[in-house]
């Protein structure tokens, strides 16, 4: 069994990163796991998730207080899964990052 394992870390703003993991089998997704983190007061903190931890493909919104709420992908192919996630990630981070800080936009 031949696993592939890539991992990175790319800025996105000036106290802001994306973290990217994901395991290949074969040229298929098996398992994968990207945050968005946002670092206040020297501290990061995870503010969206996208991982396969649980046996499935779902998203973790996580707030400054602690709570978390978890959406499943309906797309549950992984390779799909991923590439959805990380558009997310990259597409709107800036509004995750307020809706986390609990600035509302409207």
């Amino acid at each position: 069994m031949s696993l592939r394992e890539t991992e990175y870390v790319i800025r996105i703003g000036s106290s802001d990163r994306y973290r990217h993991l994901h395991i290949k089998e074969r040229g298929k997704v098996i398992f994968f796991r990207i945050q968005y983190e946002t670092k206040i007061n020297d501290k990061w903190y995870p503010v969206v998730r996208y991982d396969t931890t649980h046996g499935f493909a779902h998203r973790d919104l996580m707030s400054l207080d602690g709570s978390l709420e978890k959406t499943p992908l309906f797309n549950q192919d992984y390779n799909d899964a991923l590439t959805f996630a990380e558009s997310d990630l990259k597409s709107n981070w800036k509004y995750y990052k307020m809706r986390f800080l609990g600035v509302n936009d409207e």
